[in-house]
């Protein structure tokens, strides 16, 4: 199967998961989805990750958080930057999702973290995601 934005696709069965209540979702693997992934759970979007390998293939299961009444910790994801239009920010433009409740996720010259923590290692980048 031809993806032309993989991101896309793994915010979107994110969401559909979050979405249908499932205990995890599992995307094709990247070394820039697993860094997605240590920001997920390192702002506790989800509760971890794993490494799978079916065959030739490698995949990561997200396990998905939720609350005490079963809320998700996900409220939303969304794409920003995508192959058609992508979407760079300096320290400056850093945006803040929510009013500081979400996160941007961000690929910067230091790696893939959150818009804050660019904004505290004075870097800018490209604006991959929007978490709330």
């Amino acid at each position: 199967m031809c993806m032309s934005d993989p991101l896309a696709d793994m915010c979107t069965r994110i969401r559909n998961g979050v979405t249908a209540r499932h205990e995890s979702v599992r995307v094709p693997a990247s070394k820039v989805k697993q860094a997605i992934a240590d920001v997920l759970q390192s702002e506790g979007f989800i509760a971890g990750y794993e490494e799978e390998e079916e065959g030739s293939h490698h995949y990561l299961r997200l396990s998905l958080n939720y609350l005490s009444d079963r809320q998700a910790a996900i409220g939303g994801i969304r794409r920003v930057s995508r192959p058609g239009l992508r979407v760079y920010v300096n320290k400056r433009e850093i945006p803040r999702v929510y009013g500081g409740l979400g996160v941007a996720i961000m690929s910067t010259s230091q790696g893939v973290m959150t818009g804050q923590e660019a904004w505290r290692q004075n870097v800018g980048g490209e604006v991959l995601c929007y978490v709330w």
